[in-house]
């Protein structure tokens, strides 16, 4: 039977009270009470009915959901390899076979010929993934002696994974099986041992743990245990394979512990101990510590310190307002520093013997993405590089670090063609409603008629930059006459660790404001018109679109919120869940502060919907999505049906078996792009 009216999800009066503020909040009942089981009929009901009325609007747009997908699809090479890369005795590489969704991951001898037949398939996630709705490959870890793989993976989207360890020589799999886990898994003990972070009921990395190969899970061993709820622990390596580094940190404050890989158990030293606001994160060469950290200058230092006293730390690289430093890579002979001056990237060469040699690698365009790619030994003297822009498809460089030469290995390959001099990409400042002056990177062709469709890209989260990259899939819009842009608002750090706080904690309002004010200047721009303007973001960014959509509904022609995080107090105000105690560095804890929970009920936008016309929107959620829960766009979307004005779209769509990342595969992936198009087009009334 055809759909023909929305979903009206029942309003069941629930009512809490923090600071002597009653908040109601009449769709609390679509959380299930079992989560992370998702059981409860009424709620799976609901979620069932919005996605029946998503299929029912959407099915005349298939035809159009169907050329796009066909079109993203035919740009992507569907038979590809990357490049090959030594790491001990063997040359590495993941392949993707014609059609498939899931990669394989290979590799051969480096003594061997090219034709010499003894390529190895080590890892096929096709055959991993058969039969499931979701797969997600997370850790992937190849012992020391190069004869065993640990790997880990998801299979539902709830991001806890499960490990296991394959006999690269037999290709059978150990009995060896771990649960639970999130992060990565580091081999120590020569071998004998695998180190890694389960997650606990709470979705926390609460402890560093070892399990010893071959035995029951019974004697593993905890390594580490952190008891503030609002950390997180993780494991790594040196890159010297020395030492086991012990993390344990939130989004502010940092503490780390070393042992000798060779031995786990060996007496743990501690770097220092933790410090409020205090970043850092550290690597060895030979007895000197190399810590990268934000103690003095908000923007980091990098500095040494003896292992003899690893607190002590000297600056090496001061900080600096015009350069931001995000880190760094230890190699023998020199060491890479990487960063970026006024939001563009820079990659820098320099030597442990003559701290005033710099050797910064340069790129080709003004504007671009660049930096290390995967350089697994400590031994490099060619480094492998990354490098794209917003009309240069991603290329795989070798710099060979002594003639400063740089090799093109591959380039991204688009089977159905493309021509970089249709396009054009530049980099303009909107001024925001304070005077600050907001970066935009913007992709249109160069014979666009000004005026047309904006797709207009936001985060500002975290002190996540968004890099102006290549995108194949971008393309549908901009050869469709829409100009692309992204805006680099505050709150993400792309300007430096200031940027970044200037959009968090009581400044988070910044955030919103620069989207909208960067709308309306290249409004003004004559870029394109009110109205004429598609938003997207998801997660954090979701928070953005709800923000935004509140604020200034008349600019919007249509809006996709991918699963957005629109219930921020209720989420905030909700310490049982897995993200919460560790958000609140960067949101604020209502609980314990009014000030933070009146500011975060200000802007929520769940909390914040009110009768007015808003624009077309396309909302999705996953139904095991740990990050992002499902029921915060759920209740977004019943309270938008019940006050907004006007007969909009309004589309909800639940992904019943993934998380926070939508469906897995490079193609069912592109296949739900294409419907977040398709969309926009019907909303702007774009043809093609």
């Amino acid at each position: 039977m055809a759909v023909t009216t929305p979903p009206v999800a029942p309003k069941k009066p629930h009512v809490e009270t923090h600071h002597g503020i009653a908040v109601s909040d009449d769709y609390a009942w679509l959380r299930d009470p079992g989560y992370p089981e998702v059981t409860d009929p009424a709620v799976l009901g609901h979620l069932n009915a919005e996605n029946a009325w998503f299929e029912s609007r959407m099915a005349p747009q298939q035809a159009r959901i169907d050329a796009l997908f066909k079109e993203m699809r035919a740009r992507i090479k569907e038979a590809d390899r990357s490049v090959p890369q030594k790491d001990g005795l063997y040359l590495y590489w993941i392949e993707f076979e014609e059609g498939a969704e899931y990669k394989k991951w290979w590799r051969r001898p480096v003594t061997a010929k090219d034709d010499a037949g003894e390529d190895q398939l080590i890892l096929d996630e096709g055959a991993l993934a058969a039969g499931k709705e979701y797969f997600r490959l997370e850790a992937f870890s190849i012992s020391m002696d190069g004869h065993h793989l640990a790997y880990s993976f998801d299979d539902n989207g709830s991001e806890r994974f499960t490990a296991r360890i394959k006999n690269l020589d037999t290709d059978l799999l150990l009995t060896d099986e771990i649960t639970g886990t999130i992060g990565s898994l580091v081999w120590v003990a020569g071998d004998t041992g695998l180190v890694y972070t389960p997650a606990n009921e709470q979705w926390r990395t609460d402890k560093v743990c070892l399990h010893w190969i071959g035995q029951s899970g019974s004697s593993d061993v905890e390594l580490y245990h952190e008891h503030d709820e609002g950390f997180r622990a993780s494991a790594g390596l040196s890159a010297n394979e020395q030492w086991l580094i012990l993390s344990t940190g939130d989004h502010e404050t940092s503490e780390i512990r070393l042992v000798p890989a060779a031995d786990p158990l060996a007496r743990q030293v501690l770097v220092r101990a933790r410090q409020s606001g205090v970043e850092y994160d550290v690597d060895l060469h030979e007895s000197t510590l190399f810590i990268h950290t934000n103690d003095t200058h908000e923007n980091f230092r990098l500095a040494t310190a003896p292992m003899s006293d690893p607190g002590i730390w000297t600056t090496l690289i001061e900080g600096s307002d015009q350069f931001y430093l995000t880190g760094f890579d230890l190699f023998r002979d020199f060491y890479v520093i990487e960063g970026r001056v006024r939001g563009l990237d820079r990659v820098e060469v320099r030597y442990y013997d003559d701290p005033a040699r710099i050797e910064p690698i340069r790129f080709p365009e003004a504007s671009f993405s660049a930096g290390l790619g995967d350089n697994p030994e400590w031994a490099m003297d060619v480094l492998r590089l990354s490098y794209e822009s917003m009309v240069s498809p991603a290329s795989v460089i070798d710099y060979d670090v002594s003639s400063k030469a740089m090799t093109t290995l591959k380039v991204q390959e688009i089977p159905s063609g493309y021509d970089a001099s249709l396009y054009i990409t530049e980099r303009v400042e909107i001024a925001a409603r304070d005077g600050t002056m907001i970066p935009v990177s913007i992709m249109q062709r160069k014979d666009r008629v000004g005026g047309g469709p904006l797709y207009l890209y936001g985060y500002g989260a975290y002190g996540i930059a968004m890099e102006p990259g290549f995108s194949t899939t971008r393309l549908s819009l901009v050869d469709r006459g829409f100009a692309y842009a992204i805006a680099h608002i505050r709150g993400g750090d792309d300007l430096g660790r200031a940027w970044y706080k200037a959009g968090k904690l009581e400044h988070r309002t910044n955030t919103f404001q620069d989207f909208v004010d960067v709308a309306k200047g290249l409004i003004d721009r004559g870029l394109t018109e009110a109205g004429n303007i598609a938003i997207a973001g998801g997660s954090a960014g979701g928070e953005l679109m709800g923000a935004v959509v509140n604020s200034d509904p008349g600019l919007w022609g249509a809006v996709a919120a991918h699963v957005p995080f629109v219930d921020v107090l209720n989420t905030m105000l909700d310490a049982s869940l897995p993200l919460t105690p560790g958000e609140w560095p960067e949101w604020g804890n209502p609980i314990e502060d009014r000030a933070a929970f009146e500011l975060i009920r200000s802007y929520s936008p769940y909390d914040q919907v009110k009768a007015q016309h808003y624009p077309p929107m396309l909302v999705t959620a996953g139904l095991n999505d740990p990050r992002v829960t499902y029921w915060e766009p759920a209740k977004w979307v019943a309270r938008l049906r019940e006050l907004k004005t006007g007969d909009n779209e309004l589309l909800l769509k639940t992904n019943m078996g993934a998380g926070h990342g939508g469906k897995s595969g490079r193609f069912e992936s592109l296949r739900e792009t294409a419907e977040e198009f398709a969309f926009i087009l019907w909303q702007l009334e774009v043809a093609g």
